[in-house]
């Protein structure tokens, strides 16, 4: 196994950095034998919720709640669409590269309340966070009661003292087909469609020059379970963009919205990589029964450009304590990951067979995130103290599972995203201190800078719904990256532009800033010939569009500028995801759900634009 240079930087940096010292060291220092003690932050003040715009409607297809107490005192901060509608109970949040998020944990900027982090195993004392059945009980039970929202952190702002800190998490590396269902109704602009239940018969009656058009507004067609469903995707791949909820995985013509196909499972989704492979071949995971508590364990391969279904398997069966975790999926190369707190599979894209089982050693991998060619691997390692949790990362080899290189975090931090795998930046946290540290590594796994944040807030949207000790290592919007530079959008309050900030790779230091037009906020969701591709949100009196940023800095350019008379309708996608391809874009709830029948059908679902 090749053995990477030390990651340890010059000239030996000490405790983590105090917040009133102005910005973080330029890399990680090496972590101490014993990690330095410092006291939590103070609580965050209370955020002041933006002034509400006329005619504040609530998002569609779940009813608005009262923002609740979030982690640690922090009041949560529902997200703010055009009209002011408030997340619901799942606050997910779009995924990467307009993926709806996958529902699996996360701290910056999370929708998930503060769950445990998946334990290591017992060490040789036999602890460990929980040491007996009933007390692993009580606490699922606690985190089920925890409705989750949004949470902004702050990465080190110089006397900024009621933000949660950012330290230096580092330490030293080692080497280590179903027939088409009926379309659902959908609304093509021409006034013949009825996807609209708002009252305006044709979308682009009143669209103005230069704005782009409506293709199409579909409604909810499938018979969800009393407290609805979350939504898989939109992906869009050739001429068809995809979605998955409930028990079926749809495809739909992107020019009217029309289903073009639909593969049906027997039980509910309930993972998926943040991207199919690159063949357009993808796995879902879906429940193994109908119960309660069913575990997320059965496999379905589809082919999206087709809509075919391929192979179906279950994954073993965990066991061991926490052998309840919920499985989360990633793809890299052809492997498909299945992994949980107790095991961890790759089987291949292509047939199913497995090709890997994830070590059960010391170091266990938990979740995996991937792209086209390359995966990578959160782990958690078991020490003599089980109250300092070790987390490491790792470049593994696709086909076999083995690593190649092992970054080592220290004690006590762990790996909460990771927000690119080429070039490779991850996102770490300290749970107790409530610290969050961005760090880029080089190929071979040392470190290559630590991001310098400043004073500036940013809020990346990388959670969702509950899954038991799961976390998903992809599904971020607000972040991008590409080369020497990595992207991340700054937290404005409503009515106020915010900033995409790029930052050098090589230094961690930022290079540039573009600010939202027209004070609106626009979010990164992947790049896109080497520019960084964004959204930008709509407002009352805006409508939303499409743009790019170029790699050199400087206003966004404009791609799509959606019609300023559907921006309501824009904005009203409850925890909408986005995706955009072959000249369209699309948005989509994240979330359908309804107060009845009647209701839940008239819910809108999906919207696209194109020129």
């Amino acid at each position: 196994m090749t053995q990477p240079p030390s990651n340890q930087p010059p000239g030996g940096f000490g405790a983590p950095q105090d917040p009133n010292q102005g910005g973080m060291p330029p890399v990680p220092p090496q972590t101490p034998a014993q990690p330095p003690q410092m006291p939590p932050a103070p609580p965050q003040a209370p955020a002041q919720p933006p002034a509400q715009p006329p005619q504040g409607q609530p998002g569609q297809g779940y009813p608005q709640q009262a923002p609740q107490p979030g982690p640690y005192g922090y009041p949560q901060q529902p997200q703010q669409g055009a009209y002011g509608q408030q997340q619901g109970p799942y606050g997910q949040q779009p995924g990467p590269y307009g993926q709806q998020a996958n529902p699996y944990g996360g701290y910056p900027g999370q929708t998930q309340p503060m769950y445990p982090a998946a334990p290591a195993p017992a060490g040789g004392s036999g602890g460990g966070p929980f040491k007996n059945r009933t007390a692993l009980v009580a606490a699922v039970a606690a985190a089920v009661v925890v409705v989750a929202a949004v949470t902004t952190w702050a990465v080190v702002g110089k006397g900024d003292d009621e933000k949660p800190t950012v330290a230096n998490p580092t330490a030293s590396t080692s080497s280590a087909t179903a027939a088409p269902k009926p379309t659902e109704s959908a609304d093509q602009g021409d006034g013949s469609g009825d996807g609209d239940k708002g009252g305006e018969d044709d979308l682009n009656a009143a669209r103005q020059e230069g704005e782009a058009k409506v293709n199409f507004l579909t409604t909810n067609d499938v018979d969800l379970p009393r407290n609805g469903s979350e939504v898989l995707g939109p992906w869009i791949v050739g001429d068809t963009v995809v979605k998955g909820m409930y028990k079926g995985v749809a495809g739909y013509s992107l020019a009217d919205g029309s289903k073009k196909w639909q593969v049906d499972v027997p039980f509910q989704l309930c993972a998926a990589p943040a991207q199919p492979g690159a063949n357009g071949l993808m796995v879902f995971g879906y429940e193994e029964s109908a119960k309660d508590g069913a575990k997320c364990s059965m496999l379905q391969q589809i082919d999206l450009k087709t809509g075919k279904a391929g192979w179906k398997k279950a994954v073993p069966k965990p066991t061991g304590l926490f052998a309840f975790s919920d499985n989360t999926l990633a793809i890299g190369g052809n492997t498909v990951t299945a992994a949980g707190s107790s095991s961890a599979y790759g089987f291949s894209l292509t047939d199913g067979r497995q090709v890997f089982t994830g070590s059960t050693g010391d170091c266990k991998p938990y979740a995996y995130a991937g792209d086209a060619t390359k995966l990578i691997a959160a782990n958690q390692c078991r020490t003599s103290d089980p109250a300092k949790e070790q987390h490491t990362v790792s470049e593994v080899d696709p086909a076999t599972g083995k690593p190649k290189w092992t970054y080592r975090l220290a004690a006590t931090w762990e790996v909460d995203k990771v927000y690119s795998v080429n070039p490779l930046v991850v996102s770490a946290f300290q749970r107790e201190q409530k610290k969050w540290s961005v760090v880029a590594l080089n190929p071979n796994g040392s470190v290559r800078s630590q991001i310098e944040g400043g004073k500036d807030k940013f809020a990346p949207s990388c959670g969702g719904g509950f899954v038991i000790f799961g976390r998903n290592l992809q599904g971020c919007t607000g972040v991008a990256a590409a080369g020497d530079t990595f992207y991340m959008a700054t937290e404005a309050a409503y009515g106020t532009a915010n900033e995409v900030v790029a930052f050098d790779l090589k230094t961690g230091k930022p290079k540039w800033r573009s600010k939202a037009p027209e004070e609106q906020q626009m979010t990164p969701l992947r790049m896109e010939g080497g520019e960084v591709l964004v959204y930008v949100a709509p407002k009352y009196d805006k409508g939303g569009a499409v743009a790019t940023i170029a790699p050199s800095g400087g206003a966004p350019k404009i791609l799509l500028k959606h019609p300023v008379s559907v921006a309501q309708i824009e904005s009203g996608f409850f925890s909408a995801g986005y995706a955009y391809g072959n000249g369209t874009f699309v948005v989509a709830a994240g979330r359908v759900s309804a107060s009845s029948d009647a209701e839940e059908k008239e819910t809108k679902t999906m919207m696209g634009f194109s020129k």
